[in-house]
Parts: C-alpha cells; structure tokens; sequence
C-alpha cells in the first residue's frame, strides 16, 4: 500500500518509467516473435505479475489503464470500477465500503493532476473483459504497437 501511494504521488516519474520499459519490450520484439505468443505471454507475466503487484497493488486485469489514472490501479476499488469515483467516497477522501484504504478514485485524480495528460482520466473506459484476467497487458501493449507501427 505504501508503494502504491508512492506511484500516485510520483505519478510522472512511474509513467516515465513505465513507458521506457514498455520501449524496452518493443526493442525486443524480434526476441518475441521467436519465442512466440504462449512462450512470450508466459516469461513476460512472470516478470510483470510480481513488478506490478509490489508497485501498483495490481490485480493483474489484462487490461491495463494505469497511464490514463494516476498511476493508481482501478481494480483496487471494492467495487471494481474502471470509471470513478462511484460517489461513495467518505468527506475524508477513503473507500465507503473499506473506510481504512484512501479511494483508489480521489488518489486516481491526485495522480493525474501532476501528468503530462492530465484529462486522460476523463476518457470512459469500456467494461473490463474478464477473458484477459491474469495475463499480461505487456503483451497487448506490445501487439498493439507492433500495429501501429505496420500500419505507418
């Protein structure tokens, strides 16, 4: 809990960081397309699940949205909302439903606040696909660059 307030409050440096790892799997991605998708999803899960987990408090979605929330993962809400707050925030800036954890919504706007995209958090987010739980958003980020890149 305390890194994951850390990432809020350092919000530009973790998105930073974030992103020039993600450049990092990019410059690998012919290592990648040897490996193959079960291969790659399986090595780059066992390196994210454990990364994520201690930093964010992340649940592993698939679905990855840190970059548009503050660096605060969504799926810490209660209620498992991807577009917050869901009004049931206390005066004090803490979950209704666990009254001991500050609202992953209120610390998901602190975030913003200081990132180069502040309004990101204002893109509404479709319903979480709990197909893709448990796996690598690492790999999606990676598939959809890959696209961007062959379309250009």
């Amino acid at each position: 809990m305390i890194m994951r307030h850390l990432a809020v409050t350092y919000a530009p440096a973790f998105q930073r960081l974030y992103r020039a790892f993600l450049g990092v799997l990019l410059i690998l991605d012919p290592l990648w397309r040897v490996l193959g998708p079960r291969r790659t999803q399986r090595l780059l899960l066992a390196v994210e699940k454990p990364t994520k987990s201690l930093i964010f408090d992340c649940r592993m979605c698939g679905a990855c949205i840190l970059g548009q929330t503050g660096m605060s993962c969504p799926m810490n809400c209660p209620k498992n909302i991807r577009n917050g707050p869901c009004g049931g925030a206390r005066a004090n800036g803490h979950c209704e439903v666990r009254p001991d954890m500050r609202c992953v919504w209120v610390e998901a706007w602190r975030g913003c606040r200081t990132m180069r995209n502040e309004t990101a958090i204002m893109t509404v987010q479709p319903a979480l696909d709990h197909r893709l739980k448990g796996r690598s958003s690492w790999v999606a980020d990676l598939e959809r660059r890959r696209a961007e890149r062959s379309a250009s």
